[in-house]
């Protein structure tokens, strides 16, 4: 059950351009991980899920490989620092919760901006800040980070939605392996079950990507996750202040 769970997190999220780190989170919550589990799950189960996307993307020549360039090289290096640190059970359990919460937020509020100018390029400064506050938080938590690097690639027009969806995979690929590398030196390992997780969430991101866009309302599947995500956060946050 819970790995179609996974496939259903990795298709609901490839159908807008993500891999699923926070809804693999939040599914680990509800059910019960240990936290020094969590995190290296759920970066595997990004790597897998946006491995495919990635390799879509790019066979299409979509991915703007010049404007993601200075983003990767500022966010590897957080992510590894990320990656490395063991935040202890409370103090995770409150920044993952409030990531899940920001994300739900994100994805509840966030709205398209009709017309308007065209996307301009983003400056360098701007890229490398993005990057680099994007590539931390996925590192400590496990979250890819391509749910904060898209809306605010969108909302400052600095890449058009469909161009989004492009960048977002291979940063969400890069940062997650680098913070899965920087889990695993800081002695977490991955559920003896993430590879039958990762199954699934491989044939999820597989038709997300593929049909899922003709098969589901965008607007509905935000809501959705954002249900989702807020519930998680809510126990998480919950989980923290009973254990403070």
């Amino acid at each position: 059950m819970l790995t179609l769970l996974f496939a259903a997190v990795s298709l609901l999220y490839a159908t807008v351009g993500q891999a699923g780190g926070t809804a693999f989170l939040a599914l680990m919550a509800f059910a019960s991980f240990a936290p020094n589990e969590m995190r290296p799950t759920a970066l595997l189960l990004n790597i897998v899920a946006a491995t495919y996307s990635t390799w879509l993307f790019n066979r299409g020549s979509l991915v703007d490989w010049v404007k993601l360039k200075p983003l990767l090289i500022a966010s590897l290096p957080t992510a590894l620092i990320g990656g490395v640190i063991v935040l202890d059970e409370r103090v995770y359990n409150a920044v993952t919760g409030a990531v899940l919460l920001t994300a739900a937020l994100i994805l509840a509020f966030r709205r398209p901006k009709a017309g308007g100018p065209d996307e301009t390029p983003p400056p360098l400064w701007g890229a490398t800040a993005l990057g680099a506050v994007v590539g931390l938080v996925s590192g400590l938590t496990g979250v890819g980070g391509g749910v904060f690097l898209a809306p605010v690639l969108i909302g400052l027009r600095w890449a058009s939605p469909k161009q989004t969806a492009a960048l977002s995979a291979p940063f969400i690929l890069a940062n997650s392996a680098v913070g899965f590398i920087g889990a695993i030196y800081a002695g977490q390992a991955p559920s003896g079950d993430t590879w039958i997780y990762a199954i699934g969430a491989l044939a999820g991101a597989m038709i997300g990507a593929t049909v899922g866009l003709r098969w589901f309302s965008q607007t509905a599947t935000r809501y959705a996750l954002a249900a989702i995500l807020g519930a998680a956060a809510v126990q998480l946050l919950f989980f923290a202040i009973r254990q403070g």
